[in-house]
């Protein structure tokens, strides 16, 4: 079954060409929203799997749309696309409860490959953005609890944060709604972090992790 979407952006050809490039790769654009306010009413209305959603518009902003596009569509992922890389807006849309943030300059294929791993469960975050992501992570945390570049080399952006969280003694449903995302999705994530670092349960990733600080 295509994932249905929802497409957020006050600019008619930026809604339209990401309209006629998902359908080619059998996604199904179930509306349009040109702010934050009309993507909220819609989100509500059309409860789409996927929203793409762009930052800077009139009125309500994507960033102030953000949670409450969570609360009206609980089930779906918010994925921002967007022309603004910086630090500022990137980790206000991962604390905001974004799945992804993309920048509008990544290729339009590239960007079909993002939204592919969200669907997947993946966390969805263009190179530079990524980078930026685990710095931060690296620096806002004491070097006891901070992630050794053997580990964060290989998770993705959200399984970093899954396994901090993990590390931090939390739960599937305490790390869901943490992170507001599904708990699905959480487990999703912890199945793939610990394929990845070859852990067999959660304290055995704690291990690795603790093993790798050291």
């Amino acid at each position: 079954m295509a994932e249905r979407v929802l497409i957020v952006d006050d600019h008619p050809l930026t809604r339209d060409a990401l309209t006629v490039l998902l359908e080619q790769h059998k996604y199904d654009v179930v509306g349009q929203a040109t702010d934050g306010a009309g993507a909220i009413e819609a989100a509500r209305e059309l409860q789409p799997d996927l929203v793409l959603l762009d930052l800077t518009m009139p009125g309500l902003s994507g960033l102030e749309a953000l949670p409450h596009l969570r609360s009206a569509a609980p089930d779906c992922e918010v994925v921002v696309l967007t022309a603004s890389g910086t630090e500022e807006n990137l980790l206000a849309a991962i604390r905001g409860g974004a799945a992804g943030y993309l920048l509008k300059s990544e290729a339009p294929e590239r960007i079909v490959e993002f939204l592919d791993g969200v669907a997947k469960g993946e966390a969805a975050l263009s190179g530079t953005v990524a980078k930026r992501l685990l710095e931060q992570v690296r620096q806002g945390r004491g070097r006891s609890s901070g992630v050794p570049d053997a580990i964060g080399h290989v998770l993705s952006a959200r399984e970093l944060e899954v396994l901090l969280l993990l590390d931090d003694h939390l739960g599937t449903e305490d790390i869901a709604r943490r992170l507001f995302i599904s708990e699905h999705t959480v487990r999703s994530h912890v199945k793939s972090l610990l394929r990845k670092l070859g852990a067999s349960s959660r304290r055995e990733a704690l291990e690795v992790l603790a093993s790798a600080r050291r």
